[in-house]
């Protein structure tokens, strides 16, 4: 087997594997349907900016979705809206590994929620993900497709990704800075409600 299949097989098992701790979790019902709400919503994006190279909101709404729902809401979003997005724009090869990169960033969004959770912070974390991101597909591209997977390789690819990458983390700054806040507390505000409606009652014999 080629090192492309085992690199694609393994990204697919590892989305299996993310997809069904999400599905088997303990979010409600309410919960499931927003963050499918929120994969299909960043797809569009994606498709609707498909015309502008690298600038896209997707890596803004995956990192509000986890800063604001949690790790597992925001990896569910990032894989659903390059699922989705890429059967408009194209699936291939390179579908599971950029599931797997933007779930990554909705985790990441969980996990630097001090950060996330503010308009500087978000911002910085995305721009810093638009070069994270690009340079991740890089290595991903030459452990498929080759020659080989060496640092003068990187180098190179990255050297002839730099315009893209900086396009992306420009994007992905003012894409934080317009929509960042408003989204994330209408994030909050829906996942408080959901959790207060589905809050058990109180026993009513209790004193």
């Amino acid at each position: 087997m080629s090192a492309a299949a085992v690199v694609i097989l393994a990204s697919v098992a590892i989305l299996l594997l993310g997809w069904t701790a999400w599905e088997r979790g303990s979010a409600g019902p309410k919960m499931l349907a927003l963050t499918a709400t929120l994969g299909a919503a960043t797809a569009a994006g994606r498709v609707l900016f498909a015309a502008v190279p690298s600038v896209k909101p997707v890596t803004t709404m995956c990192l509000v979705t986890g800063a604001a729902l949690g790790a597992r809401a925001g990896m569910a979003v990032g894989a659903l809206a390059a699922l989705i997005s890429n059967a408009f724009l194209g699936q291939g090869p390179w579908t599971p590994a950029q599931m797997l990169l933007w779930g990554a960033v909705g985790a990441s969004g969980a996990l630097f929620r001090p950060a996330t959770r503010t308009r500087l912070g978000l911002a910085c974390v995305a721009g810093a993900w638009g070069f994270g991101f690009g340079w991740m597909m890089n290595l991903w591209y030459l452990a498929t497709f080759g020659p080989e997977v060496s640092w003068a390789a990187f180098i190179t690819v990255c050297i002839a990704s730099a315009w893209f990458d900086i396009a992306a983390a420009v994007g992905n700054v003012v894409f934080a800075l317009i929509i960042g806040p408003a989204l994330y507390r209408l994030l909050s505000r829906y996942a408080a409600r959901v959790k207060v409606t589905s809050a058990p009652a109180p026993n009513a014999a209790a004193p």
